[in-house]
């Protein structure tokens, strides 16, 4: 069985037909039965829905139209579960799910209710089925889907993966921040609420300071923890596949670092990616962060932590929501050129300014009997042009670059790579 797979395509304008450079993407992604991308962009028109009152940081948008453009690529599975989801609302959502279900791409994490959401979905070839099951850490709360009832029906949304961090401090430490929290009164309303029943006390050894939670250790860190229900129905959607499928697909965006780089995935997103795999899946493929983080082979199986932006046009924004001028200081009076502006200091920092954020692989690789037997990379870039037409668009660049970048960041999870005909080959 063959897989090639994409990462985020944030995608907010049509694109051009075969643009130089599009053709050598196009022919690397064929080549896999199963063709996998993160869709990062809602599909609907100019007013057609309401402006949520929160976005994934820019409100985006595209026609319909859009989505029949990246087809051309060859992608035939896709995840638009990612903090963009419910940009224009509930019903940019739906409408955006119903513009990918009547194309025909299978497409998993986002439903009209938990259940939808969260089940398998599955795409036939002729040398196999395979089932994706797509997951979000990075979402505000009011985006994931609720579970039916017998006499309500389930919230549309999104399948979530709550997750809670607890800083380890050392006995000094701990005391102090015990102190401040009698001296602030922060914690004077939920000792209230356990002394009425509402709530739990503290465990012995937890201090919680507002959402902060401290608790005493022999050494100062930071542990993350994944909700046991989220992982339950994750483990259950994959025990549903084996039956299914031959190979499962496990898609998670994310935008939580590790400890001191943001090219670093979190020890929760590792353990989480382990578990998967230790309950049945196949691979795990990693989107959110914007930047390329390592590769990983975990019992013969291939997790790619992120795999960088595959489309960006964080620029093509042609009408905004009052609500993105506000968070900027203006008003829809203003022009959207003033606004992008504003943001990004006169177009002098974020990620379209930034080269490593353009940067990015689109893996290919081969699995027999449920074993890795190939895996091998196709670095490309889609930096910002003058030409506004392809302006963040990917083509084939940069390989020794990338090659050594991420042979750095995948060497402690040991991947060895090689750059051989300015494809990454991969060897653990």
């Amino acid at each position: 069985m063959k897989f090639t797979a994409a990462g985020d395509a944030l995608l907010q304008q049509r694109i051009p037909q075969n643009y130089e450079g599009f053709a050598p993407v196009r022919d690397y992604i064929a080549r896999g039965d199963a063709r996998f991308f993160n869709l990062e962009t809602t599909l609907n028109y100019e007013g057609e829905c309401y402006a949520s009152q929160f976005s994934g940081g820019t409100y985006v948008r595209t026609n319909p139209e859009g989505f029949e453009d990246l087809l051309e690529y060859g992608f035939n599975m896709t995840s638009f579960n990612n903090n963009h989801t419910m940009d224009f609302s509930y019903e940019g959502m739906l409408k955006t799910l119903d513009v990918i279900d009547a194309c025909g791409v299978v497409n998993a994490g986002v439903g009209r209710n938990l259940d939808e959401a969260a089940a398998p979905r599955y795409l036939d070839t002729p040398n196999g089925r395979v089932a994706l099951i797509s997951i979000n850490t990075y979402f505000e709360a009011c985006m994931m889907a609720g579970k039916q009832s017998r006499r309500f029906p389930g919230r549309p949304g999104i399948n979530g993966l709550r997750h809670s961090e607890t800083l380890m401090v050392e006995a000094e430490d701990f005391a102090k921040i015990q102190e401040i929290t009698e001296k602030t009164g922060i914690n004077f309303e939920e000792k209230i609420h356990i002394a009425q029943g509402y709530s739990k006390p503290f465990p012995e050894g937890i201090c919680q300071m507002g959402n902060l939670r401290f608790q005493l250790g022999e050494k100062a860190g930071r542990v993350g923890k994944c909700n046991e229900e989220d992982l339950e129905r994750v483990k259950k959607a994959i025990f549903e596949a084996q039956l299914q499928a031959n190979y499962i697909l496990i898609s998670v965006h994310h935008h939580e670092m590790g400890p001191g780089s943001n090219e670093l995935p979190p020890d929760f997103l590792e353990e989480f990616a382990h578990f998967c795999i230790d309950v049945g899946a196949h691979a795990v493929i990693g989107h959110g962060p914007h930047l390329l983080r390592p590769v990983e082979v975990y019992k013969n199986r291939p997790i790619f932590y992120s795999l960088g932006d595959f489309i960006l046009q964080l620029y093509s924004v042609p009408v905004a929501p009052e609500d993105f001028y506000a968070k900027q200081g203006l008003t829809s009076d203003e022009t959207v050129h003033a606004l992008l502006a504003k943001r990004s200091a006169n177009f002098s920092r974020g990620l379209m300014e930034d080269p490593v954020m353009t940067e990015a692989v689109v893996p290919y690789w081969e699995m027999e009997n449920g074993e890795l037997t190939k895996l091998e990379l196709l670095p490309v870039v889609c930096r910002k042009q003058e030409n506004k037409s392809v302006s963040g668009l990917p083509v084939v660049g940069e390989q020794e670059k990338i090659a050594r970048r991420l042979a750095r960041l995948s060497e402690p999870y040991g991947v060895k790579m090689t750059l051989e005909d300015g494809i990454i080959k991969c060897s653990w």
